[in-house]
């Protein structure tokens, strides 16, 4: 953006900045924040970043926000992808955990429950258990 004054619009003049991408960043950003509910939210991104692109392209204008929205939406697909595999993959010790979790009414069988879950993953994934960060 430049710091010259804007000249006066003539009537049904569209401005020379395409807003759209900065709509597409918010999008994106919250669906960054909230896998994996958040990947409608990155595909909003995505598309709403593309089209103020191509509005921008052909009115010739800028977009700010949009390239930035297009890749923030990609990235939070890819994190929504990894987090709804891992739901779907250890989706029985998941379950088995929250009912442990429900149950405990101590600290002390929290924590039984935070290892129990712990050792279920290690041994579904093949990782050592120590390699599984805590829960708490």
């Amino acid at each position: 953006m430049s710091k010259d004054p804007t000249e006066p619009r003539a009537e049904g003049q569209q401005s020379t900045v395409e807003r759209g991408g900065l709509w597409g960043l918010f999008f994106s950003a919250a669906g960054l924040l909230l896998p994996p509910f958040g990947a409608l939210l990155c595909v909003l991104g995505i598309s709403q970043g593309r089209r103020a692109r191509r509005a921008a392209k052909e009115n010739n204008a800028q977009a700010p926000g949009a390239m930035m929205s297009m890749v923030l939406g990609w990235i939070g697909l890819g994190v929504s992808a990894v987090v709804i595999t891992g739901y779907t993959v250890f989706w029985n010790e998941y379950s088995a955990y929250q009912e442990c979790s429900a149950q405990a009414h101590t600290v002390t069988s929290q924590e039984q429950c935070d290892e129990t879950f712990r050792e279920a993953i290690a041994e579904r994934s093949g990782l050592p258990k120590e390699g599984i960060p805590p829960l708490n």
